[in-house]
């Protein structure tokens, strides 16, 4: 297993960098372990790369496509010897200052949507994991320390719902200090002019200030708390897929983002792992449990982490995958959920995914 380079994406990806996997996959030899033919690259060393060969410029062409699209890529450079090119992106993280009633709603509904949940409110009452169990991370800590504790970088989106005109200024001041995707603030027309125009007297940038969010959410008419973290959310989940859709520059890397299978990834990074097999969904066609990108660990003796989405037909999966871990190499197989197969197992989908078996 190459310990190392996985360490090295958890890294990359935590600190905010786009990076491509790229595996070389080698039919010729029964012993090859693909997990430990592995190389990283962030999307900044990538286009630093001299490409010195035709494959090079190939695997360099091939994983910017990755990057663009989040789509998984395979490069037959020989008969042979084909290589597997998996794009990351961050783990979407919402930041939430302030604990108070719409944060509640939010921190849940976001957890459903797939971010990271980190709230932070300077009352123990209202910072704690009993109010917030769905967050990974709760912060009792004031609104002017609170920033030493968390890392502001593009994967963040930030959600400003303090209890106060005053705090809600001075975590913007914190805030945009750094890039991030998204910056969000609660307060009706009035109390946000009167924000802006503070800060604009401040010195801060007039385009940065354009970049926030507020009013917050989208326009849904949202008068209950639950109704104005669902049009929040809804905006979140927009910045995520479409990028700023009010500028003219989209991001459409982001309406394709592959599955992070976190649990999976940390896993990887430890030294013990016995011998062992990775299944990766490499594409989807029609209504299907998971996404390309989704990741399920398999060890001979009936340990497993993970999942690719159950049922008889995830079973099957693990078996090749256990029997592939005696011989070594990878496989590569699909899994059809159409049809009478989905109706005779009850699946409520009804698609194919194509998934590669790599041994460790």
């Amino acid at each position: 297993m190459n310990v190392e380079t996985y360490k090295n994406l958890l890294s990359e990806v935590g600190t905010g960098n786009n990076c491509v996997m790229i595996t070389m996959l080698n039919k010729t030899s029964n012993d090859n372990k693909p997990a430990q033919n592995k190389t990283l690259y962030t999307e900044n060393s990538l286009s630093e790369h001299n490409c010195t060969s035709d494959l090079d410029k190939l695997l360099y062409k091939h994983s910017k496509h990755a990057l663009e699209t989040g789509n998984l890529q395979f490069v037959k450079a020989s008969e042979n010897e084909t290589y597997l090119i998996e794009p990351y992106f961050p783990e979407p993280r919402l930041i939430i200052l302030g604990g108070g009633h719409i944060a509640k709603p939010l921190a849940e509904f976001a957890s459903k949507a797939g971010f990271s949940v980190t709230v932070i409110d300077d009352r123990p009452s209202f910072a704690n994991h009993e109010r917030f169990p769905t967050a990974q991370k709760v912060i009792c800590e004031s609104f002017d320390h609170c920033f030493d504790f968390i890392n502001l970088n593009m994967s963040a989106y930030v959600v400003i719902v303090t209890r106060g005109h005053r705090h809600d200024m001075d975590c913007l001041r914190q805030v945009l200090k750094h890039n991030t995707a998204y910056v969000g603030m609660i307060g009706s027309k009035r109390r946000v002019k009167s924000v802006m125009e503070q800060m604009l007297s401040e010195g801060y940038p007039k385009e940065k200030l354009n970049g926030v969010n507020a009013p917050i959410g989208l326009k849904i008419g949202a008068v209950t708390p639950d109704e104005i973290a669902f049009s929040i959310i809804s905006q979140l989940i927009q910045y995520r897929r479409l990028g700023d859709i009010s500028t003219s520059v989209t991001n459409p890397i982001k309406a394709n983002l592959p599955e992070f299978d976190s649990d999976v990834l940390i896993e990887l990074c430890k030294e013990e792992n016995s011998p062992g097999a990775m299944i990766t969904i490499i594409s989807t066609k029609g209504s299907v449990p998971r996404n390309a990108g989704a990741k399920m660990l398999v060890w001979p003796f009936g340990k497993l982490l993970g999942s690719i989405g159950g049922g008889c037909s995830e079973g099957e999966i693990i078996n090749t995958a256990r029997d592939l871990i005696k011989d070594g190499g990878y496989k590569l197989q699909s899994i059809d959920m159409t049809g009478i197969i989905a109706e005779d197992e009850g699946m409520v989908c009804g698609g194919v995914m194509d998934v590669i078996i790599e041994t460790f």
